[in-house]
């Protein structure tokens, strides 16, 4: 085992140790005269995750104090909670990837009939309920027009990719 890995074990231990001493479920918040406040809900929100693992080997750490003064340690509980586990930061940070759409060897026309076929049976729908009527030639014409644009947007697709 390497040195630093055994010095960054044993600083581990010793943080551990040195954070449950503060940590919620100590004896420290049991008297009714000593209740948790919003400091004390901010540390206990930044070491959750520590003493999320040691309440697992002992029952006398808890994660969150049950004795505290109510709204001001749940902010402070809240707040820590979102500085030590990242919530809110993350979320504007992800960006979006691109999607490249492959398009080789797919048949521009084929897919431009499957478009247009969609859209007439869309529209038909909608308009289906409607007193007047469109006749066959405007739907034709509808048609193409979209079978057209989509195969320009395909071939915009393959030359760009």
């Amino acid at each position: 085992m390497s040195r630093k890995l055994l010095f960054a074990a044993l600083l581990l231990v010793v943080a551990a140790v040195l954070l449950t001493g503060c940590a919620p479920g100590n004896e420290r918040w049991a008297s009714v005269d000593n209740r948790a406040n919003f400091w004390a809900g901010l540390w206990h929100g930044l070491i959750i995750i520590v003493t999320f693992v040691v309440s697992w080997f002992t029952n006398d750490v808890r994660i969150y104090e049950a004795n505290n003064v109510g709204f001001g340690y749940n902010i402070g509980f809240i707040l820590g909670c979102m500085m030590s586990l990242g919530g809110g930061v993350r979320a504007g940070t992800h960006r979006k990837r691109k999607v490249r759409v492959v398009t080789r060897g797919v048949d521009p026309d084929r897919v431009a009939r499957r478009v247009e076929r969609g859209v007439k049976e869309g529209i038909r729908a909608a308009f289906a309920d409607r007193a007047e009527k469109v006749s066959d030639a405007e739907w034709e014409e509808l048609g193409r027009r979209i079978e057209e644009r989509v195969k320009q947007e395909m071939r915009d697709l393959d030359e760009g990719s």
